[in-house]
């Protein structure tokens, strides 16, 4: 079965890019948070924040599948 990745170093810059995605997600996160708790966030900016964050999910969920092995076959 092909999990998709080819050799080590594939699936080492994957790891690698899902770290950095995850921090990044994470820093949206708390961004959305302190605005939202400062009183003065612009909807617009959060909602665009929001939109971002769930594109990131989207691509962290997309690197995990890759990194699982196809157990349905």
């Amino acid at each position: 079965m092909d999990s998709g990745l080819n050799g080590g170093d594939d699936e080492k810059a994957v790891r690698m890019e899902l770290a950095r995605l995850r921090q990044e997600h994470r820093d949206l996160d708390s961004a959305i948070d302190a605005m939202s708790e400062s009183g003065r966030a612009d909807a617009l900016q959060i909602q665009r924040l929001k939109k971002k964050k769930l594109a990131l999910k989207d691509r962290i969920a997309t690197l995990e599948d890759k990194l699982l092995p196809d157990i349905i076959a």
